[in-house]
Formats: structure tokens, C-alpha cells, sequence
């Protein structure tokens, strides 16, 4: 979850939604996150809501423990229930993310998938993710989440070398994402992820290819690269401008994307969006693909934020603040903006163009068509999927997309 929360209208005490936000809700899919927002220490890149205890101490007394914060969190679903009233929909997928979601016990993890399955049900096959921490999982905890309902997890590898690792803060030790894998396949979960970056300062075109190999063998069916962004306030945007490190720049991402694709499709794994890959289409990440298609989803959590039916809304972000609404009876949401039909269409073309599938031809305007027939004859878009009504990227095209995409919503 990002540290910086939008501006938008005030969020009503009791958390109400206008009634245009659940028309039509039976034909969309409806996702739970769920945010843990602690951590053992801070990652030097890192600049989503998390909080260590150093940083808690004194801020929120005990409404900020992560001792009570499964049934703090329980406490907003039941919000969710309350709010969303008599929608018979069950949960399609739940994610649990952070932060370090694996810093609490896993039967706080179970708790809290426990109040979702309670309030709303979840789907025949419902898809159950939760991140984790190399370091904070052992088999007896895989083998606790598996049997509590969870079938999917994603840990957090970034790199195989520790000279990289050691510039992103991160303190587990080389391999153990590796072994993570195994364990949790020895637990039962048939879906397993790895998250990578690429272009910390100092990771060589050696050092990508490596991570990369190590992640690969150690067989999950699903892997994500993601691009190093060092966002302003964070210690190693502060380590880059004092000169203590090197800042890579786009030339570097492209050839490690480009080395990324490479390694990860002569291994099998098909790309189906920007920075994801899987084995399989069941190996792909649903709940994110729901994020990318426009679906409904309500984020509980400090600083989380949610959709319905064109609602968006986010919570207060300190875990003090957060427990202390909800302990009131209160929404813990800080506001809400209600999304203009416009600016729907342009996040749709935002998100969509990602995809494998792409986005269709007829959500662009007259520049936008003008546009994507500009892409086609540069080489960004794929022929047979243009003629057929959809624009798609290619491989050059996904590493410009974000120029192609502001193109095409014009």
C-alpha cells in the first residue's frame, strides 16, 4: 500500500456507498485485501504503509499491537458486511499483503480469512494468497496456512546475491527463498511465486541473469520482475543523492526486462502481464488480474484501498488511528472519489493494455485509434490482435508502454 493517500471527499462515518456503486454488482467478481502493516525492519527501498515497532512505540498504545490486529482487522469485514448489505456475492479471491503479513502467527492469518468465508463465503475456487518473508516461515507454518485455507503464496525473493540484497535491506540469506518454495510445495500449495527486482544499484547484467536461473530452478509456476523504482523519502533515495550509490537508469531496466523475458520464457513461463509470468494459465495471479480489469474489491487494512462499482475510497493510514475508528464504530476510511465515466474508460486502457489480452480498439477515441496505428507500424503493437479489435503489446512495445499507453488515451 503506498504511504501517500490521495485528496477526495470525506468518507462517511458509517462508510456508506452511494446505491449507483452496487448496480450491476452480480456481474462483477468481488476480491478481499487484506494489509498487514509490520515489519521487522524497513527495506531502504521500500515506500509502502508499513511499520516497525521502533516506529509504533508510543504512537498507538495497544490499538496498534500487532498482538489483536486479526480481529481488529476482522472488525472492518464485518464493516464490509454491514455496508455491502445483502450482495450475495461470494469472494472470488483474497490476498493478504504488506508489509510482512507472515511477522503474525498463522493462525492470525487463518482468523482472518476465517471472518471473509463467515461474512461473505468464498467461491468454489476461490484463490487464497498471503506474501511471506523468506525468513519468517518455517514448514509447521506453511503446513498451518495450507490447512487453514490458503493455496496460494508469493515470497519475496528480489535477488540471488547478497551484495544486491544487502542494498535493498533485505536480511534473508541467499537460497532460503529458494527452499521456501520446496517447503511450500511439501505444505500442498499447488501456486507459488517469487517476486524479483531489477536495477538495484551495483546488480550487474550477471547478477540479474543469476537471480533469475536460481529463481527458475527452484520451480514455482509463477514470477514476477519488477523494475526498481526508488521513490523520494526513502533511505536509499537519500543513499543516491548523497552519492553512496550508483542510480541505474531506463537503458539498464530494458536490457534486464529484455534478459527477464528471455530466461523465463526458454523456461516455460508465458508472460501475461507487464512484469508477471507463469507456467500455466491457472498459474497466473487472479487476484491481481482482477485489479487490472476493473473489479470490486475492498481493501481492510491501515491505508488500504478499495473499489465498487466506480467508488474508490482509502483508509487512515497509522494502525493506531485505523483500530481506534473501527473501535468506535466508525469507517476507518480517510475519503472517497467517485469515478466519472471518462475517467474510468482511461484507467481501463491504463490497465488493460498490460495484459496478454490488451484492450479493445473501441474504448479509444479518435487520437487514441490514431495512435495505436502509429504503434502498429513501429513495431509496439501485434498485428493479428489489432485486426481483430484489440491492441497488443509487443515485446519492444512492453518496454515503451508506458509511452504507448499515453498515447493511446488521448
Amino acid at each position: 500500500m503506498p504511504s501517500v493517500l490521495p485528496d477526495g471527499e470525506p468518507m462517511p462515518e458509517d462508510g456508506a456507498l452511494p446505491a449507483s456503486a452496487l448496480h450491476g454488482a452480480e456481474a462483477r467478481p468481488l476480491a478481499f485485501y487484506l494489509h498487514v502493516p509490520y515489519c521487522a525492519t524497513r527495506c531502504g527501498y521500500c515506500d509502502f504503509n508499513t511499520y516497525t515497532a521502533t516506529e509504533l512505540r508510543g504512537s498507538g498504545g495497544v490499538l496498534a499491537s500487532r498482538d489483536n490486529y486479526a480481529e481488529t482487522l476482522a472488525d472492518e469485514v464485518r464493516l464490509a458486511r454491514k455496508v455491502l448489505g445483502d450482495d450475495p456475492r461470494p469472494v472470488r479471491t483474497v490476498f493478504v499483503g504488506g508489509g510482512t503479513p507472515t511477522l503474525l502467527a498463522a493462525g492470525d492469518l487463518v482468523r482472518m480469512l476465517d471472518v471473509v468465508r463467515q461474512e461473505f463465503g468464498l467461491a468454489d475456487d476461490a484463490e487464497i494468497t498471503t506474501e511471506a518473508n523468506p525468513e519468517s516461515v518455517d514448514p509447521a507454518y506453511l503446513a498451518a496456512l495450507r490447512e487453514g485455507g490458503f493455496n496460494r503464496v508469493s515470497f519475496g525473493m528480489q535477488s540471488a546475491r547478497q551484495h544486491v540484497l544487502k542494498v535493498l535491506d533485505r536480511t534473508h540469506t541467499p537460497g532460503r527463498p529458494e527452499a521456501c518454495v520446496a517447503e511450500a510445495r511439501a505444505a500442498g500449495f499447488d501456486h507459488v511465486n517469487l517476486d524479483l527486482i531489477y536495477g538495484t544499484p551495483g546488480e550487474s547484467d550477471d547478477d540479474w541473469r543469476a537471480s533469475l536461473e536460481s529463481a527458475v530452478g527452484a520451480g514455482p509456476d509463477h514470477v514476477s520482475a519488477y523494475a526498481l523504482i526508488v521513490e523520494e523519502g526513502t533511505q536509499l533515495a537519500r543513499r543516491i543523492r548523497r552519492g553512496e550509490v550508483p542510480m541505474t537508469d531506463d537503458d539498464v531496466h530494458a536490457d534486464r526486462y529484455l534478459i527477464a523475458d528471455e530466461v523465463l520464457g526458454a523456461a516455460g513461463y508465458d508472460w501475461y502481464e507487464v512484469s508477471n509470468w507463469a507456467t500455466s494459465p491457472e498459474g497466473r495471479c487472479l487476484h491481481n488480474e482482477l485489479y487490472w480489469r476493473g473489479a470490486d474489491w475492498w481493501g481492510a487494512g491501515p491505508g488500504a484501498h478499495s473499489h465498487v462499482g466506480g467508488v474508490r475510497w482509502w483508509n487512515v493510514k497509522h494502525p493506531g488511528a485505523y483500530a481506534a475508528a473501527l473501535a468506535e464504530g466508525r469507517s476507518p476510511g480517510a475519503g472517497r472519489e467517485l469515478l466519472p465515466e471518462e475517467d474510468r474508460r482511461v484507467e481501463r486502457i491504463l490497465l488493460e493494455l498490460r495484459l496478454r489480452e490488451g484492450v479493445p480498439l473501441d474504448l479509444l477515441r479518435e487520437a487514441g485509434l490514431a495512435a495505436a496505428a502509429r504503434s502498429l507500424a513501429d513495431g509496439l503493437l501485434e498485428p493479428g490482435p489489432y485486426e481483430a479489435g484489440r491492441a497488443v503489446l509487443t515485446l519492444r512495445g512492453r518496454l515503451l508502454a508506458d509511452a504507448v499507453v499515453r498515447d493511446l488515451v488521448d
